[in-house]
């Protein structure tokens, strides 16, 4: 568990993304596993990192945001090329590359494969009930 903390240490804190990408980037990835204690956690982390509460709102509802900036934009293409079809076409990962470079791009993929990780071991945690 040492080096998995490590991990996600370096992709929260020493990523070559901006703390708003990577917040967008985990809510993103919140999103798609409904995962309600990492969206709890880092919600507010996003919107005091600059994430838009409309951003923020329309990844809550399922929707994409109306309202993304280019580097926002390219990251929500890349995440959902990521998740939902686990390969990211050519195009999407130009844009992706444009927008945050190569490293920016590695890390944006390291947070969406990290925090899809924990949500697979919160998801499977007895809730209580």
């Amino acid at each position: 568990m040492t080096r998995v903390s490590a991990l996600g240490e370096y992709l929260r804190f020493r990523s070559a993304l901006a703390p708003r990408l990577s917040e967008l980037v985990i809510l993103i990835t919140a999103a798609h596993w409904r995962q309600q204690y990492e969206w709890d956690v880092h919600a507010p982390i996003a919107l005091n990192s600059g994430v838009q509460p409309s951003t923020i709102d329309a990844l809550a509802a399922g929707r994409r945001p109306p309202e993304l900036g280019e580097d926002e934009a390219a990251l929500f293409e890349l995440c959902r090329a990521v998740h939902d079809r686990q390969i990211v076409p050519n195009a999407v990962y130009g844009r992706a590359l444009q927008a945050v470079g190569e490293r920016g791009v590695i890390d944006a993929v390291g947070l969406c494969g990290y925090y899809a990780m924990l949500a697979a071991v919160l998801n499977t945690a007895p809730t209580g009930t």
